[in-house]
C-alpha cells in the first residue's frame, strides 16, 4: 500500500509581497479567507440591524439550524471535487429520517438498529447511483434527478398513510437536544484544539522527513491560533445560553474526520486526482470507476445522517422531510464557501463554513421577519455571486498557468 503525502494547502505556502497575494486572492488562493470576511460582513449587517442577532440563545440556535445542513453538506463537498453533482441528496436526506423513523415508531426497533438502518439505506442509495453513473457513463446530473423524482415516491410509499411521524425515542431526539454542561464544552474544546495542532505539525514532520516542501513553522503556529480563538469563542458564547450543543460536536467531527481523508490519505489523494483531471488519474493507475462510486455511497451516507439530524430537532419525520430548499442550501453552502464546481478544488470545511454563510442569511432575516420570497431571492443571488466568482478565478489560474 503507497503512503499518502499530503499536499500543500491554500495556507502551506505564504505570499512573499503583497502584490502575490493579491494575485493568489484573484485566482481563488485563500477562500478560507474569503469567506470569513463574508461571515463577518453578514454578521456585522444584522447585527446592526438587529441586536439579537449576536445573543447567545439566537447563535445557539444557529448552531442548531446548520448542524442538518453541515451533515449534508459533507457528501455534498466530496461529490463537488469530482466535478460531479448529486441532485438527490434532499430527498435522500428524508427518506433515509423516514426508514428510522418507521423502523422505530412503527415496529418498535430500538434506536441503535434503526439509526443503522438509515445510515445503511443511504449508503446503499449512493452505491446504486455510483453504479449507474460509472458502469452506463449516465451523467450524474441525470441519474440524480432521476433519483430526485423515485426516491421522493420511496418516501411516501415508506410513510404510506400515516402522513407524520412523531419521534420519541430519548437516544433519537437527544441527538439534537441534548447541550453539554460548561466545563465538558470547554474540555472538548481543548481536546479539539489539541488535536488539528497534532495532526497540523505531524503533516509538516511528514513533509519533511519525505524530503518535501514543508510550511514554516510559524505559519502552522498561525493557523492554529486562527482555529483555536473562534473554537474557544463558540464555546464561551453557547455557555452563555444551554451550552454546546452535541449536533454542533457531531457536525465538526464529520468535517474533521472527512477533511482528514481528504487531505492526509491516498484515497482523498485520489478524490482529487479524478476531479482535476480524469484520464490523467487513470492513466496513473487509479481505479476511476471505485473511487467514483464510493465517493457517491459516501455522499448519500451523510444525507441519511444530515436527515437523522433534521428529524431530531423537528422530533418529527413527513412528507415533506428532504423537501423545499433543502437541496438548493446543502449545495450553496460548499460552493459559496469555495469550493469549486469544475472539480479538484476544495476542503470539507467548506461544508461548515458554507452552512454558516447561508444559515446566518436565514436566520438573520427570520429575525428581521422577511418574508419566504425575499429569502429565496436572496440566497439565490449569493448562490449565484459565488458561481460567478468561481468561474472567474478558475479563468484567471488558467491563464496564469498558461503565462
Amino acid at each position: 500500500m503507497s503512503t499518502a503525502t499530503p499536499p500543500v494547502s491554500e495556507t502551506d505556502v505564504l505570499p512573499r509581497s503583497r502584490a502575490e497575494f493579491l494575485q493568489r486572492f484573484t485566482q481563488g488562493d485563500f477562500g478560507s479567507l474569503r469567506v470569513l470576511i463574508t461571515l463577518a460582513v453578514i454578521w456585522l449587517i444584522f447585527a446592526l440591524a438587529n441586536d439579537r442577532f449576536l445573543s447567545a440563545i439566537n447563535l445557539t440556535n444557529l448552531a442548531l439550524q446548520i448542524a442538518g445542513i453541515g451533515l449534508i453538506s459533507v457528501g455534498v463537498v466530496l461529490i463537488l471535487l469530482l466535478g460531479e453533482i448529486d441532485l438527490s441528496v434532499g430527498i435522500v436526506s428524508g427518506l433515509c429520517a423516514a426508514i428510522m423513523a418507521v423502523l422505530n415508531v412503527k415496529h418498535g426497533w430500538a434506536p441503535v438498529p434503526a439509526l443503522a438502518a438509515a445510515i445503511v439505506a443511504g449508503l446503499a442509495i449512493g452505491t446504486f447511483h455510483g453504479f449507474i453513473h460509472t458502469r452506463f457513463g449516465v451523467p450524474s446530473f441525470v441519474v440524480t434527478l432521476a433519483g430526485l423524482l423515485g426516491w421522493q415516491g420511496v418516501l411516501l410509499w415508506v410513510l404510506g398513510d400515516t402522513g407524520t411521524i412523531n419521534l420519541n425515542a430519548p437516544l433519537i431526539v437527544d441527538l439534537a437536544g441534548t447541550f453539554f454542561a460548561d466545563a465538558i464544552g470547554w474540555i472538548i474544546a481543548v481536546v479539539l484544539i489539541a488535536v488539528y495542532a497534532a495532526v497540523t505539525f505531524s503533516g509538516r514532520m511528514g513533509r519533511v522527513r519525505a524530503g518535501l516542501d514543508a510550511p514554516p513553522v510559524g505559519a502552522l503556529v498561525v493557523r492554529v491560533v486562527a482555529v483555536a480563538v473562534p473554537v474557544l469563542l463558540t464555546v464561551w458564547i453557547v455557555n452563555q445560553d444551554r451550552g454546546l450543543p452535541l449536533a454542533l460536536v457531531i457536525l465538526v467531527g464529520f468535517v474533521i474526520l472527512f477533511d482528514y481523508v481528504t487531505q492526509r490519505t491516498t484515497f482523498g489523494r485520489h478524490i482529487y486526482a479524478v476531479g482535476g483531471n480524469e484520464e490523467a488519474a487513470r492513466r496513473a493507475g487509479i481505479d476511476v470507476r471505485r473511487v467514483r462510486t464510493v465517493v457517491f455511497a459516501l455522499g448519500s451516507m451523510m444525507a441519511a445522517c444530515g436527515g437523522i439530524m433534521l428529524a431530531s430537532r423537528l422530533l418529527a419525520v413527513n412528507q415533506s422531510s428532504g423537501g423545499s430548499d433543502l437541496l438548493l442550501l446543502a449545495i450553496a453552502g460548499p460552493v459559496i464557501a469555495g469550493t469549486s464546481l469544475f472539480g479538484g478544488r476544495g476542503r470539507v470545511w467548506s461544508a461548515l463554513l458554507g452552512a454558516l454563510v447561508i444559515g446566518s442569511i436565514s436566520n438573520g432575516m427570520d429575525l428581521l421577519a422577511y418574508s419566504s420570497d425575499t429569502k429565496f431571492m436572496v440566497t439565490g443571488a449569493v448562490l449565484l455571486g459565488a458561481v460567478v466568482v468561481d468561474a472567474a478565478t478558475s479563468k484567471r489560474r488558467s491563464r496564469a498557468g498558461r503565462v
